[in-house]
């Protein structure tokens, strides 16, 4: 302990910056929740170029003298949190002129200036699946993002697979809002709506099948379809499918659908996943809820319930949470955790289902969702138990770089501001600090 002291004393003017990534950083004497171990109550987190490179006790993790140590003595860290549908970064998806738009990427509809990143990030987020919205059968294909600081481009947020392609998933909903009676080719109800997604399903099996048969002929290949093409990636399980359903009847449709063409299937929302948990479970099909603590909302959700959370875990889902943001703002994602536990929720399922289930959900687990040695840098540093409502989000971590900071007036004004402080076309006038090289 005696050479932990002097390295800190040795170690005390350095700030953790991107600079200092080509050294180790460590935080000590924190009370880390790596969520796939016991909780460590006085823990050591290490990490250097955006990967973590030890965690465990304090007495026996060693931290070496040339380690930029942070004492976080009182405070807890956890990994960064994993939303697994969001509407951050102003995404558009489909337009009015069908109901199934595969080939829509919302690639080229995100906005990566958006204020609403900031807000993710003081919520303790750092890993998002941002969709195109649910007003059709399929509005497009979603992206999976790191909230990296300093985006220029849409690339410089994106999360790659192993052969270096951009990660993301394509969205379909069904219930209320894809149904426009009298809409042209949109459907005018349920069961029209699931017979138009089955049509395109065994459309895209024959357009893979000619591919396979042409063996490589070009004289013999079907003419480039870009939709058929995402929905073929989605056919052979490249592409997770995440579901919009709410009503059990609905929820029922997509199990249906998915046992009937194989697709990786992730719902979303499922309202009424407490009436059909079993079946849900029996499906093997993980399930992501979102907490709605107000009164409103469309008629389909009148039986959305605070259940939904424990009714699942106790079925054996795999169980994530969402915060569809702007339907629950983003930056309180952790209160989710703590209302799950409050509706019977185990405490280790509801810290689950923040992080590595969602990580899961999205085929990152691998990455990003737990504290542990090789993965990335992601975490959060509060102040208490993250299923405290007194408790804070002092900083966010991503990939080593510390993009959120209670402690500066900017990012606290994002955390706790209203819409003058979080809406990016109003902060130049809302927001400024008044020295503007000038007379205003």
């Amino acid at each position: 302990m005696k050479k932990l002291f002097l390295a800190i004393v040795a170690a005390g003017m350095f700030a953790a910056t991107a600079a200092a990534q080509a050294q180790p950083v460590a935080f000590i004497h924190a009370r880390i929740i790596p969520i796939t171990g016991p909780v460590i109550e006085d823990g050591v987190i290490v990490f250097q170029n955006g990967k973590i490179i030890a965690v465990g006790d304090a007495k026996t993790t060693p931290v070496v003298m040339t380690t930029n140590i942070i004492d976080a003595k009182g405070k807890t860290i956890m990994p960064g949190l994993v939303d697994t549908h969001s509407h951050i970064g102003e995404g558009s998806g489909a337009d009015g002129s069908s109901p199934i738009q595969p080939d829509v990427r919302l690639l080229d509809g995100l906005n990566v200036r958006s204020s609403s990143i900031q807000r993710a990030q003081s919520g303790g987020i750092t890993t998002v699946n941002v969709m195109p919205g649910s007003g059709h059968l399929d509005s497009g294909q979603t992206l999976y993002i790191k909230l990296r600081d300093d985006a220029v481009k849409v690339d410089d947020l994106l999360i790659y697979d192993a052969t270096g392609k951009y990660m993301g998933g394509i969205k379909f909903a069904n219930g209320t809002n894809p149904i426009r009676p009298g809409g042209g080719n949109f459907p005018g109800t349920r069961a029209k709506s699931a017979a138009l997604v089955r049509d395109q399903f065994i459309k895209a099996q024959d357009y893979r099948d000619k591919i396979k048969k042409a063996a490589g002929d070009a004289t013999k290949m079907p003419a480039r379809d870009l939709a058929m093409e995402a929905l073929v990636e989605a056919l052979d399980g490249k592409r997770m499918v995440h579901f919009h359903t709410h009503r059990a009847d609905d929820i029922m449709t997509v199990l249906r659908l998915q046992k009937e063409f194989g697709f990786r299937l992730v719902l979303q929302h499922v309202s009424e996943a407490w009436k059909v948990a079993d079946e849900i479970a029996k499906a093997k099909v993980p399930a992501s809820i979102i907490f709605i603590d107000s009164p409103g909302g469309k008629l389909e959700t009148m039986d959305v319930y605070a259940i939904n959370a424990p009714a699942l875990e106790k079925a054996g889902a795999l169980t994530g949470f969402h915060t569809d943001d702007g339907i629950t703002d983003s930056r309180w994602f952790l209160r989710s955790g703590g209302m799950a536990v409050r509706a019977g929720m185990t405490r280790e399922g509801a810290l689950y289902a923040l992080t590595m289930a969602n990580a899961k959900m999205l085929d990152l687990d691998k990455r990003v969702g737990s504290l542990e040695v090789g993965k990335d840098a992601d975490f959060i540093v509060l102040s208490g138990d993250p299923l405290s409502i007194y408790t804070h989000v002092l900083e966010t971590w991503v990939e080593g770089k510390k993009v959120f900071d209670r402690s500066n007036p900017a990012d606290y004004l994002v955390q706790v501001g209203g819409n003058g402080a979080t809406t990016d076309r109003t902060m130049h006038i809302d927001c400024f600090d008044g020295d503007l090289g000038g007379d205003n």
